[in-house]
């Protein structure tokens, strides 16, 4: 018999896929010796969902899955059709797969215990984040944080576990669902990228080891608020401006910001006389993004401190955010700090 090595392809007629992300989780498995393959497995439940909910996204207008559904969720925010289906999906996953003893999520009014209480994990969703896009066709996304119970196994659920500061945050990511179907995620060792390959039905890495461009060009706001923003933020839109930065604001909070991740850039969504305590969601929008931007090189404020420093005081608490490339962010509070008594939130 005879035996030869093997000897990668040379002949150029197949090109390389790339590695899958189930490939990639698998081989930064010992990053996490404690997890015994448990938050592994999570991620590929997210995953999974993820692939679902692209798969109902790309068929909305053909099967009457667009608009609204009729009811509002615990932030007084219509539903639309696509909210409910997402939530569904992410909810079944992440409740199957037994690592989970509990979600907290946009769509739903308190703690979804999962009364599965040897689960180690703690998971913080918004399902759909941009949803009112979905009927024109711009790009939506979720974003989901996972953090590690505190209780001990066995015990019951109990506040601790979930009211956890960003900080302590295992793994954090989004999925865009855009011109093509993205997985961003970071384990606190760096952020990585991956596109859905729909053919296949697999996600493969094509944004290894992501970095923040330390500056940028681009501001992200929405200027249609301008009339309720206080001195600071109106002084440093009037910088940008001056610097003849781009205006670029989609409306989608996880397109601005993979933007502006990619590109350098800073996104702003600040406190106004309607929402003085900011607008977006801590536990489940700010911390994630706050957690990859930072292990992107990248930062995150409320305009006061650091996101991820923050100890939640309620489920669905909204803060203001500041985040992006590092030195816009510093200019920022910069321009923030020569308006006197101003306050940057």
């Amino acid at each position: 018999m005879k035996i030869l090595p093997y000897q990668p392809d040379q002949s150029g007629l197949a090109y390389s896929v790339g590695i899958t992300l189930d490939r990639f989780i698998k081989l930064k498995q010992s990053d996490f010796p404690f997890a015994s393959g448990e938050l592994s497995q999570l991620l590929r439940d997210i995953a999974l969902a993820a692939k679902i909910v692209n798969r109902e996204t790309n068929r909305a207008g053909l099967s009457n899955i667009g608009g609204a559904f009729g009811q509002t969720n615990v932030q007084g925010e219509e539903q639309q059709k696509l909210d409910v289906i997402a939530n569904i999906r992410f909810m079944r996953a992440l409740s199957k797969g037994g690592e989970v003893c509990a979600i907290v999520s946009e769509e739903e009014d308190a703690v979804i215990d999962l009364k599965n209480n040897s689960g180690k994990y703690v998971v913080a969703i918004d399902p759909l984040d941009g949803s009112s896009n979905i009927d024109v066709n711009i790009s939506i996304g979720t974003i989901f944080s996972i953090y590690r119970r505190k209780t001990p196994l066995g015990s019951p659920i109990t506040a601790d576990d979930v009211m956890q500061r960003g900080r302590e945050q295992v793994a954090a990511g989004y999925v865009l669902y855009g011109s093509s179907t993205m997985l961003v995620y970071t384990t606190g060792n760096g952020v990585n990228g991956f596109t859905y390959e729909t053919s296949l039905g697999e996600f493969f890495l094509s944004h290894p080891d992501i970095e923040a461009p330390k500056n940028g060009s681009i501001y992200s706001i929405n200027e249609g608020l301008q009339n309720q923003w206080n001195p600071a933020i109106k002084a440093y839109i009037d910088h940008c401006k001056d610097q003849a930065y781009a205006a670029r604001y989609i409306g989608s909070l996880v397109a601005d910001f993979h933007r502006n991740l990619l590109k350098g850039g800073i996104y702003l969504y600040p406190a106004t006389e309607k929402n003085p305590n900011g607008k977006l969601r801590l536990l489940y929008e700010a911390n994630a993004l706050a957690f990859i931007a930072e292990q992107a090189g990248a930062v995150a404020t409320d305009g006061n401190s650091s996101i991820l420093d923050i100890r939640p005081s309620s489920l669905h608490q909204r803060t203001p955010l500041i985040i992006g490339s590092e030195r816009m962010v510093r200019d920022f509070e910069y321009v923030s700090n020569q308006i006197p008594q101003a306050n940057p939130l």
